[in-house]
């Protein structure tokens, strides 16, 4: 620990002899007036600011060396362009006008780029934005995605589906390291809240190539929210409440920075009750969640690092049949208790020309499953839960993970990045019942990845080689391995279109469940029987992204072709097991393919008024051309939206929404035909003065037409039992 206070005060030192700093003013490009309060960020350094009353911006103590920068606000064009440090001369930048919404940088890519200037295609949303669309959970707020569903069970358990694959297929990341919480189950949700999660990025397609095994499918990444902006202090309290499910969602958090040290507290606190239909309460949907997140951070010229933690507890409801019917917010009888602790420390230390990042993980999952204690009376009784002392299944999971990458110097058009992954877990049962055995996991992975820069393409390139070894005591210890690559180009064929075309490979290694199940599961209604000669998952996957802009319209066309060789699946011997029927793991090769489209219209001169439109749809095939369960139907939103501000309300805006899912009936043998529905919305809200502070309001209702229907990936189909009804959701936020 003294070396280590030793060489974070010689960094200090020196970094003090070092100190670079750029200057600049931001101005209109029509008018030459400055324009103030302009965002100006440096997103390798994670430093930014704000023009002042002039237009004017300065950061300083910054490291020697070639970075990006982001300029950004309302109503212009963002500003992206490579400066080098220490700056010759002051920067004047000019922005355009544009009705064309902010770009966002993107976080998951290796190059922290503006979309526009990526070569992979990266969906990112902010999650203000799925909650102003009336989004419950953040499982919920991710389908507003084109190309994202969720495996549902009730409302408070959600499973990410991207383009068709879900589970251990795809990999979510958070605080900046991979989330591990035994996510193969059906029934496992994502256990993290969006309070203190600024925006969610998708990479849609194989993503081994950048985060290793589980990534077969693509990744959500959830970015946290950022620190205070330099020598600042903000503070901010939000509360949200769902008339469905009785229910509300508060949180309250500070932050502050000032030259060297910055930090960030949030808690937040979320309760619901049993959710409704247009007939009947769906029993023990219940849930509540505690949530607390907090993160330090230190920067000075030559070196940053900053340390997070999240805590999140949960106790959800499992439900399995139409009975009791009240509001009551205690979850019955049987029930998930969750305790999910995350740790991360992300560091960077800069050189001359180059810089080593790296980021180091420990999650510790604490999974308890109380079972349901049946009465013979003939009568519905809601448990006492807290007088159930002993799970019957608890399953503990600890994960260490690590992730170095070394930023090459710029070398002519390549940028170059070298790293090493891996990650220790060991998994242990501490209840009555084992779902899974004990074991320990370890992966190691190394790559290498390039972004090319010619004059009017951009060419990403990279290549992988990973190990994972699982050893079940007394039973195997087996090792995957797999290559991987990827090759991506984007060119402007036009001044208004832009192309970009992407090959990559992924694999997934068989997880403890498909390797070594024997067993009932809870909820699932089958007897399951593991395959211990299982291999690699294997796939290679084309992506064709179309993009059109111009000042009043966006067109854009996703195509996708994915072949997933070995792929898992489960399927009936015809045996019984205790009245359950058993199920086999088994591989064979499939296939998926489909994409998304859409356009959005802001016409001139009502730029305030946005008409947008969006089509997806996957298709999945295994070799003898029987389709692949939970695949989602294909889906069309349409939706119109208005922005305005007027004398007291600021930032305002106003929205109806038409979401059409079609009938879904290309399913599995094992699977029924769904029908499509259509589900209306609409929303508005803005920001005030209140007391000199603001106050954001936001009101929006979901199914307003209270319709029944189920949607195919729910799991509570099987029992025909509906999705919620409708939702009216009113959100506050207080800027303290």
């Amino acid at each position: 620990m003294k070396t280590i206070l030793n060489w974070l005060l010689l960094i200090s030192i020196t970094s003090t002899y070092s100190q670079n700093v750029i200057k600049g003013l931001v101005t209109d490009s029509n008018s030459n007036e400055p324009i103030i309060f302009a965002n100006i960020y440096l997103p390798q350094l994670e430093k930014g600011t704000i023009t002042d009353d002039d237009g004017v911006f300065s950061i300083h103590d910054l490291p020697s060396g070639n970075y990006k920068i982001i300029v950004s606000i309302i109503g212009y064009k963002t500003f992206s362009a490579t400066i080098s440090i220490p700056a010759i001369q002051d920067l004047n930048i000019a922005l355009s006008a544009s009705a064309i919404e902010m770009e966002a940088i993107i976080i998951s890519t290796p190059f922290h780029k503006l979309q526009s200037d990526n070569v992979m295609k990266v969906e990112q949303k902010k999650v203000k934005d799925l909650k102003a669309s009336g989004a419950t959970t953040l499982a919920e707020g991710i389908t507003n995605i084109a190309g994202v569903e969720s495996v549902t069970t009730g409302l408070s358990i959600g499973k990410p589906v991207i383009r068709g694959l879900s589970s251990n297929r795809v990999l979510v990341y958070t605080q900046g390291i991979r989330l591990e919480n035994q996510q193969f189950g059906d029934e496992h949700g994502l256990g993290i809240n969006a309070a203190g999660i600024e925006s969610v990025e998708v990479i849609k397609g194989p993503a081994s190539l950048l985060y290793g095994s589980d990534a077969l499918g693509g990744v959500l990444y959830l970015n946290p929210e950022k620190f205070a902006q330099l020598n600042s202090s903000s503070g901010d309290v939000n509360a949200d409440y769902y008339s469905n499910t009785n229910g509300f969602s508060t949180n309250a958090g500070f932050k502050s920075s000032s030259d060297a040290f910055k930090f960030i507290f949030r808690g937040s606190l979320t309760e619901h009750a049993d959710y409704n239909t247009k007939d009947f309460r769906v029993t023990n949907t219940r849930f509540k969640e505690q949530d607390f997140k907090a993160a330090i951070g230190y920067q000075v010229s030559k070196f940053k690092s900053e340390f997070r933690y999240n805590l999140n507890a949960s106790k959800l409801g499992i439900p399995e049949e139409i009975g009791i019917q009240n509001t009551n917010k205690n979850p019955l009888l049987p029930y998930q208790s969750i305790n999910n602790h995350i740790f991360s420390t992300k560091s960077t230390v800069f050189f001359n020309e180059s810089s080593l990042n790296f980021n180091l993980g420990f999650t510790y999952n604490d999974r308890k499953e109380f079972e349901e204690e049946h009465h013979h009376d003939g009568e519905d009784h809601e448990e006492e839960t807290d007088e159930i002392l002993e799970p019957a299944l608890q399953m503990v999971l600890k994960t260490f993970s690590y992730d170095v990458k070394y930023n090459l110097p710029t070398f002519g058009k390549f940028e170059t990045i070298v790293g090493a992954q891996g990650m220790n877990q060991t998994n242990t049962n501490h209840g009555e019942e084992q779902l899974i055995p004990d074991a320990t996991t370890n992966d190691f992975g190394i790559l290498a990845t390039s972004h090319i820069h010619f004059e009017k393409i951009d060419i990403q390139l990279g290549a992988r080689f990973d190990n994972r070894n699982i050893n079940v005591k007394s039973v195997f210890n087996k090792s995957f391995n797999s290559f991987n690559g990827a090759f991506g180009i984007k060119t402007n064929l036009t001044k208004s279109i832009v192309s970009r075309l992407n090959f990559a490979t992924g694999f997934r290694a068989p997880n403890l469940a498909e390797l070594t199940s024997y067993g009932s599961h809870e909820g699932t209604n089958r007897f399951e029987i593991g395959n211990a000669n299982l291999e690699n998952e294997q796939n290679f996957q084309i992506d064709l992204a179309l993009e059109f802009n111009n000042e009043h319209i966006e067109v854009f066309a996703n195509a996708f072709y994915n072949k997933v060789n070995n792929y898992i699946f489960l399927s009936p011997n015809g045996e019984f097991v205790e009245a359950d029927p058993v199920f086999l793991y088994l591989q064979d090769d499939a296939k998926l393919y489909g994409g998304e489209f859409g356009l959005h219209i802001h016409p001139h001169p009502l730029d305030w008024l946005h008409f947008e439109s969006s089509f997806e749809t996957v298709t999945g095939k295994q070799n003898n051309d029987e389709y692949l369960p939970l695949i989602p139907a294909n889906k069309i939103n349409n939706i119109i939206r208005v922005e305005f501000d007027t004398v007291t309300i600021t930032e305002g805006y106003a929205f109806i929404k038409l979401s059409t899912t079609l009938d879904q009936n290309k399913i599995s043998s094992f699977e029924t035909k769904t029908n499509g529905y259509n589900l209306m919305s609409a929303g508005f809200g803005g920001k005030i003065k209140f007391a000199k502070q603001e106050l954001s309001i936001s009101v929006s209702g979901t199914n307003l037409t209270n319709k029944s229907y189920i949607n195919h990936l729910s799991r509570l189909k099987t029992d025909n039992i509906f999705n919620m009804g409708r939702n009216i959701t009113i959100g506050l936020s207080y800027a303290l």
